[in-house]
C-alpha cells in the first residue's frame, strides 16, 4: 500500500513521465533519419530511443498503479521490471549480434547495465511489497527507482538527439595534450 505521504510524489511523478513521453516522440521523430538508416550504427540510436522510452514507459506505468488504492504498487512494480529486463537483454543481444559492442560504445552498454540494475533492484521491491504490504520502506525505494528511470531517461533522450556532452576523462586528457603540445612547441623554438 502507498503511503499518503509519498502519494503527491506519485501524481507529479506521472505528470512528468507523461510529458516526457511526449517529448521523446519529438525528439524521435527529429532524429528519424538516423534512425531509420539501414546500417549497423543506427541500431545503437534505435536502443537509446527504446531505453529512453522504456525508462520512462516504467516510471509512469509505476507511478499511474501506485495511485489506485490497494495493493497494486508491488506487483506493477515487479511486472514492469521484467518486461524492463527483457528490454535489456534484447538490447544488449541487439548490439552483440551487430557487433556493436567495443570501446565506443561502453557508455551505452553501462547505461544499460545501470537500467538493468534499476529493474532488479525494483523486482527485488515489487516483490518485497507483496509479501509485506505494510512495509513503506520499500515504497520508498520504488519512488527511489521512478527517479533513476527518470534520470536514466533523459541522459538516453539527451544522447539519441545528439546533444553535447561533456566527460571529466576526454576534457582532462585534451587538456593535457593542449599543454603538452604547448610545450613541445616551445621546446622546439631555439633561443635568438
Amino acid at each position: 500500500m502507498v503511503p499518503e505521504s509519498i502519494r503527491d510524489f506519485f501524481v507529479a511523478s506521472a505528470s512528468a513521465a507523461g510529458a516526457l513521453i511526449g517529448l521523446l516522440f519529438v525528439a524521435i521523430s527529429v532524429a528519424s533519419e538516423r534512425l531509420a538508416r539501414a546500417r549497423a550504427g543506427a541500431q545503437l540510436h534505435r536502443v537509446r530511443a527504446a531505453a529512453a522510452l522504456t525508462a520512462f514507459t516504467n516510471a509512469l506505468t509505476v507511478s499511474l498503479f501506485a495511485l489506485i488504492p490497494g495493493h497494486k504498487i508491488g506487483p506493477t512494480s515487479a511486472a514492469v521490471a521484467v518486461l524492463g529486463l527483457t528490454f535489456v537483454a534484447a538490447a544488449l543481444l541487439s548490439l552483440i549480434r551487430l557487433h556493436q559492442v567495443r570501446w565506443d560504445t561502453l557508455r551505452d552498454a553501462l547505461f544499460l547495465i545501470a537500467l538493468a540494475v534499476t529493474f532488479v533492484i525494483q523486482l527485488i521491491e515489487g516483490v518485497h511489497v507483496i509479501t509485506q504490504p505494510g512495509d513503506s520502506g520499500a515504497v520508498n525505494t520504488i519512488a527511489a527507482l521512478v527517479i533513476a528511470c527518470f534520470l536514466i531517461g533523459i541522459a538516453r533522450a539527451w544522447e539519441l538527439i545528439g546533444g553535447p556532452s561533456f566527460a571529466i576523462g576526454q576534457e582532462v586528457s585534451a587538456l593535457v595534450r593542449g599543454h603538452n603540445g604547448g610545450a613541445d612547441d616551445s621546446a622546439d623554438e631555439q633561443p635568438p
